[in-house]
């Protein structure tokens, strides 16, 4: 979540990303792909990150598992795990972290896993790589992790390849392959995409079960504010590389405040509404990172833009101790907007 004002002492900070840029530097110009973002993840939460294609949701957290490695690459600000700084650690420090204190599920399964190993291999690879185990205890431990995750017969199965399973089931096997090292920050990169709605429920639901299970933290990462809404203690909502608005799931659902997360609201389809009510998609299309609009990178598509819109970048400001939004609207209107234009349509 944003850090937006004082927590209880009992709360442990997990992660906090202080004032992060990634920027890459083309022929056409630097693409400022993550531009100034702060934020704090607590022990034992869930954080949604929400924002459409582009809007710097993964390269954030690429970024933090240190796996944005290109040399051209400018990384600027602190990334904090239990007090220490990421970006300051040697390569082979950080590789122990990646793989032991923080696990990553990406959004392609196919992708990631090797066509040419089976999958409990693999998954054996990935324990011996962080851990003194032989192959006998390595491999019985990738067949619990199996097992673990809801794969029928899993030590038959983890002697099959990847194309031998569905993509609901080689999904099942990145989030065993991401857990089996016990990590303290579970990071879900689209863990849905592509599957269909009752496999994404699924999916979302074993998150949700091992979560308390590992006892960790968890970042899910997606486009779909509709995916987040019963799975995320907070949710923090990012456009052209910012965040422009964070806070608990009951605030971005109840009492949003920024135009962007208003629109993300609005194209969401409803069960109880008419089936022949077409969806309201944000108009016009996201900004070029190599050339983002001054001022608000929102205003060019913002029904509700001002004269300073165009001029000056709106701050992240907390409206209470857990709510943040970067808007230059006031607070009476932001309410007042987002009750008659939003709300109406629930």
């Amino acid at each position: 979540m944003t850090d937006g004002g004082p927590r209880p002492s009992s709360v442990e900070r997990l992660l906090e990303v202080r004032n992060l840029k990634v920027h890459f530097p083309t022929p056409d110009g630097v693409v400022k792909a993550v531009n100034d973002v702060s934020f704090v993840i607590d022990a034992g939460e869930t954080l949604g990150v929400v924002g459409e294609s582009g809007s710097g949701k993964s390269v954030t957290f690429l970024t933090v598992m240190g796996l944005v490695t290109s040399k051209q690459a400018r990384i600027e600000g602190e990334i904090l795990f239990r007090g220490q700084d990421l970006l300051r650690l040697p390569a082979e420090e950080l590789r122990h972290f990646r793989g032991k204190r923080m696990g990553m599920v990406f959004q392609d399964a196919m992708t990631s896993l090797h066509p040419f190993y089976t999958v409990g291999e693999q998954i054996v690879e990935a324990i011996r790589a962080h851990e003194r185990a032989g192959k006998k205890e390595a491999w019985d431990r990738a067949v619990d992790m199996l097992d673990l995750v809801g794969i029928p017969r899993p030590a038959e199965r983890a002697r099959q390849y990847p194309h031998e399973y569905s993509g609901g089931m080689r999904q099942r096997v990145m989030i065993a392959m991401a857990l089996a090292l016990n990590p303290d920050l579970l990071i879900a990169d689209e863990p849905t995409t592509a599957l269909d709605v009752t496999v994404q429920a699924q999916i979302l639901e074993l998150i949700d079960r091992l979560k308390q299970e590992f006892r960790m933290a968890v970042v899910l990462i997606t486009h779909d504010l509709g995916v987040v809404a019963e799975h995320c203690d907070h949710i923090q909502v990012m456009y052209a590389g910012t965040i422009v608005e964070s806070g608990r799931t009951r605030d971005i659902y109840y009492d949003a405040h920024h135009p962007y997360t208003w629109g993300l609201l609005q194209s969401i389809p409803r069960l109880d509404s008419d089936e022949d009510e077409p969806l309201q998609p944000i108009k016009g299309l996201p900004p070029s990172l190599i050339f983002v609009p001054s001022g608000c990178p929102f205003h060019p598509r913002c029904p509700h833009v001002m004269d300073v819109c165009r001029e000056v970048v709106p701050p992240l400001l907390p409206s209470d101790g857990h709510h943040s939004s970067a808007c230059h609207l006031s607070l009476a209107e932001k309410e007042r907007i987002f009750r008659e234009q939003v709300l109406e349509r629930a």
